[in-house]
């Protein structure tokens, strides 16, 4: 039978490259596979398929009526996932995140690893597996482990990522270091986007403390240009949280280019955000120098403090 393959709700590079790269992989070890997505492509998304001339995966809201079975990557929460998620089987899970709030009926395929990147586990599998990885496929590949590590300053990039990225730029043909921060600048590329847009681009929501925590990460070569539009992100926020439910919205402004974050904090408990990084918050906002991964330096604090 036919399984539909996507990452994450509000898609990042890593989370539509992992579907399509698993999905290969999967089709050519037998099975029937289609890699769609939970959401539109973002602007670095948009660069990469561009440059790669890929053709974008049709997007979906609901996977029952087509399909009985489903594999995941990049993800593995269930409020991160397809809104029918548990009407469905879910035969395989290729992720890098925590484990949290899933769970199956029947045995599955799952392969975790605490690496920087999902595709960097799905590149691993190609390998183990011994199918080759087209070079079209590999440039996609090599750009979803740039993305995930921001060209390997993230502190959740390993050796493994860097080796991963060095022998795909070789398949590809491509000079790994002027493509990929031509292209995590093509991402911060934010002036076109509406407010909603950008607190919703890359955004996830975390159970903690019986609360529903939403954080999002917005990627910029300047701060300042971000908060010159606080007013209307504030605004958006609020309406955000009270047509969702969320009781804590975090907005991660980073900078890629000195690895900093500034925190817009609204929503309860705030006490726990601050307690979380041990600093005060000053007006909504705080910045946390070095910070620059969601998953690794900003989650687990809050889960901590939570």
């Amino acid at each position: 039978m036919k399984e539909l393959v996507f990452g994450h709700k509000n898609p990042d590079t890593d989370a539509i490259v992992a579907a399509k790269a698993f999905s290969y992989l999967e089709n050519k070890l037998g099975a029937e596979t289609e890699a769609v997505a939970l959401g539109a492509p973002n602007e670095e998304t948009k660069f990469v398929l561009d440059h790669f001339d890929e053709a974008t995966p049709r997007v979906i809201t609901s996977a029952k009526d087509e399909v009985e079975a489903v594999m995941l990557v990049d993800h593995n929460e269930a409020q991160q996932s397809v809104d029918d998620i548990a009407q469905l089987q879910v035969t395989h899970v290729v992720d890098h995140h925590r484990i949290a709030n899933f769970e199956t009926a029947a045995p599955l395929f799952y392969h975790a690893e605490p690496l920087g990147c999902c595709s960097t586990i799905i590149y691993k599998l190609f390998k183990q597996n011994e199918v080759e990885v087209p070079a079209k496929l590999a440039g996609l590949m090599l750009s979803a482990i740039i993305s995930d590590t921001l060209l390997f300053k993230s502190p959740t990039t390993t050796p493994q990522d860097e080796k991963a990225v060095k022998e795909l730029a070789e398949i590809a043909g491509v000079d790994y270091e002027t493509y990929g921060l031509a292209m995590l600048k093509a991402g911060t590329n934010l002036g076109s986007k509406t407010e909603e847009e950008l607190i919703t681009s890359d955004a996830k929501s975390f159970e903690m403390g019986g609360k529903t925590v939403r954080i999002d990460q917005v990627n910029t070569v300047d701060l300042d240009e971000v908060f010159a539009r606080e007013d209307a992100l504030r605004a958006a926020i609020e309406k955000q949280n009270k047509e969702n439910g969320y009781d804590l919205f975090l907005l991660m402004v980073t900078n890629i280019l000195n690895s900093d974050t500034r925190l817009l904090v609204i929503g309860e408990p705030q006490e726990a955000v601050a307690k979380a990084f041990n600093v005060k918050i000053v007006d909504n906002k705080l910045d946390l120098p070095g910070v620059v991964s969601r998953k690794k330096q900003v989650v687990p604090p809050l889960e901590k403090a939570f």
